[in-house]
């Protein structure tokens, strides 16, 4: 099974999700809904964040596994904070128009 294409093919934008369906019993749920904070990321940085995770949180440890420098991995977690604050941002501002 292929990942979940998580931007427009055409003009990069971020994709919903439309349909879901269970392969046990073939329900099938149909609306639009946002992709999970997390999944906004794209695959790298999935990888990075459960990394990171099994590390406990250890720097270090990061850049001994990923066989770079501690200000590399630093700079690396840094350009993810940096992103999860903007889906944020863009989620709130999202929710602030639709209630409007």
């Amino acid at each position: 099974m292929s990942n979940l294409p998580i931007q427009c093919p055409a003009c990069k934008d971020q994709l919903k999700v439309r349909h879901l369906v269970c392969d046990v019993c073939q329900t099938q749920v149909e609306g639009r809904y946002e992709l999970p904070l997390l999944m906004r990321l794209d695959t790298q940085e999935q990888i990075f964040l459960i990394d990171f995770i099994k590390c406990s949180g250890s720097l270090k440890d990061m850049a001994t596994l990923m066989k770079l420098s501690y200000p590399t991995v630093r700079n690396r977690l840094d350009e993810i904070i940096d992103k999860i604050k903007q889906f944020e941002k863009t989620v709130l501002k999202e929710s602030r128009e639709k209630n409007k």
